[in-house]
Parts: structure tokens; sequence; C-alpha cells
């Protein structure tokens, strides 16, 4: 009879080996600044966790404290059925395989899960434990400091939403991994990563007239903002919308409709930066010189946004998808013919 119940307390001693090792791995893993924001997410179990996560240093201390109690409470209890090698062996066999392995496999996969489930126990062992674990906590709080959040680089941060979009289980699809990449990504561009090359741009002279084939080329053109320039390219004065041109007779000078709300940026500079200057200016191009002030193209609002959406966005009224392509093209062209 009386061994009966040392069965059963040994059975039970050994279940809460397994218990107190298992959150010890499980909830020690959780990260806290994880935790944090799955709490502001409305995540429940979240929140009962981290009432005894946020402070790791005691929490740690309490459960291997109930951890190591435990089984020398299991290795006496055997060594009263059992002479001491046979109750050793067995001591050690059960706290290996059901107060550590099983548990710890167990618990880190549904840590937060078991966790949530089992806050009242931890809480209650803390409370008890309090007296014993609360000055060790504080020399460790002391000597260490507080735990650091979990910052995760760009390329990490690219890695996990590609690791996302290609799990079953994730709800991230492929639309939203090249939005979400390219908004990553695309501050490490610069201007001239994306803007039209100047041997391509369509742009008018301030003096000229808008003759029926001028006009006529500025609807060809599909462009709806056209840089304007004073004798000779690289002083560029303006813009002409071609919003401006309804109404307007040939024969109108460019000089009467064009407007001199000009950005001009450079073509090493980053594109969130530029971006952060249009929604600023409420100006939707920019002139890009380069260091020895020499006009090198355009980039538009557009531009920015196809880098984002890595994706070209076409218009009923472009003509050219791709105007770094066809600048590529000319330039090859000039070469050629140089040779």
């Amino acid at each position: 009879m009386v061994e009966c119940w040392v069965i059963i307390i040994i059975i039970i001693l050994v279940s809460l080996s397994g218990l107190f090792s298992g959150l010890t791995l499980g909830l020690l893993g959780l990260d806290k600044t994880e935790l944090e924001r799955k709490i502001k997410l409305g995540d429940k179990k979240a929140k009962k966790v981290y009432s005894v996560r946020k402070r790791g240093n005691l929490l740690l201390c309490t459960l291997l404290l109930g951890n190591v109690a435990v089984n020398s409470a299991i290795a006496l209890f055997l060594g009263s059925i059992a002479n001491g090698v046979f109750a050793g062996v067995i001591a050690t066999g059960l706290i290996v395989i059901f107060g550590e392995i099983i548990p710890q496999a167990t618990v880190s996969r549904y840590a937060l899960t078991v966790g949530a489930k089992t806050v009242w126990i931890v809480k209650g062992l803390i409370f008890i434990l309090y007296p014993i674990c609360w000055p060790i906590a504080k020399v460790l709080d002391k000597i260490l400091g507080e735990e650091m959040p979990t910052i995760w680089s760009r390329h990490e941060l690219e890695e996990i939403i590609r690791l996302h979009e290609d799990s079953s289980k994730s709800s991230i699809d492929s639309d939203e991994e090249k939005i979400i990449l390219g908004a990553l990504s695309f501050s490490k561009k610069n201007v001239e990563d994306v803007m039209t090359p100047r041997i391509v741009v369509f742009s008018l002279e301030v003096d000229a007239i808008l003759t029926e084939e001028i006009l006529k080329n500025i609807k060809d053109s599909g462009f709806t903002r056209i840089p304007i320039y004073k004798k000779k390219i690289d002083n560029l004065v303006g813009i002409l919308y071609s919003k401006d041109l309804v109404g307007v007779k040939k024969g109108a000078k460019v000089k009467d409709i064009y407007r001199t709300n000009l950005l001009e940026v450079t073509n090493k500079k980053n594109l969130d930066s530029v971006l952060n200057q249009f929604i600023k200016e409420r100006i939707h191009l920019a002139i890009v010189f380069n260091r020895y002030k020499e006009f090198v193209g355009i980039i538009t609002m557009e531009d920015i946004i196809e880098e984002i959406l890595r994706k070209e966005i076409v218009d009923e009224d472009d003509r050219v998808v791709d105007l770094q392509k066809v600048a590529r093209k000319k330039v090859k062209k000039k070469i050629s013919k140089k040779k």
C-alpha cells in the first residue's frame, strides 16, 4: 500500500518535472518583443504569458529551482522503494525521458498555448519561491541588464517575407511579397537607377511656338509633364503640363503656358528622400543633375512607385514601357556610329 502511494507521488513529481523543464525552454524561448506585438494585435494567450515572461530572470530562477527540487524529490522517493544504484538508474531514466526530452520537445512547439493554460501554476510557484528567487533574479538583472529586444536587419526581414510567402500556412501572397520587398529595398537605390535618361527625354525650348507639328509630337509622346529649357537643355526653367494645353490654339508660345515650379535632385540621391520631397512639395516630376550640374534625366513619382511595386505601370497613353531600355539602345547606336 505504501509503495503504491510512493509510485503515485513519483508519477506526479515526474509530471511536474516535465512541466517545469518544458516551460523553462518554451516560455523563455518566447521573445518579449514578439509577445508585446501580439498583445497589441489582441492575442489573449500572449497577454497571459507576458504577465510571467516580462521578468525573465525571475521566471528562470523559479522554474529551475522548482525543477531541481522536484528532481531531488524523485530520487528520494525512488530510494525508499529500491536500492541506491537501481533507484539512481530509474530516476535518471525517468527525468531524462519524461522530465526533459518529451516535455521540451512538445512545449517548444506549442509554447504559447501551453504557457497560457499553465500560467496559473507558474504564478503560484513564483509566489511560493519568491523570497528565494527574487534576490537571485535581482542580482542577475543588475549584472546582465534588461533583455535586448529582437531587431531584424533589412536582409533578415526580406528572408522572413520570402519564407512566409513560400509557406502554405501564410496569408501573404506573391503580389504582397513583391510590394513588401520593394518597400524594403527601394530606399537603398538612388535616382540614377530608375530615372528616365536624358537621351530619351522629350523637352521643349521656352521660346518655342506651339505649331501643329509640336502639338502632335506632344500628343504622340504620351507624356503629361514636359521639361522646358532655355537655349540649351542643361538650362531647364520649368515644366509644361499637357493638361494646360487644353483649349490652347496653335501659334501660342510655350513661355506663356509653362510653370516654373521645378524640383531638382542629384542622380545619387536616395529614392526614399526623393519620394518624401515629391509628397512635401506636391510635385510629381523632378529634374536630375549630376555633380557637374549637367542635366542627365528626369524622375517621376511613378518611377519610384514602380520600384516599390516591382512592376511597370503602363497607362493608355504610354507609348514605351521601359524608357531606360530605349535609352540604352540609343547609346549603343551612337557608339556604333562613332566607330
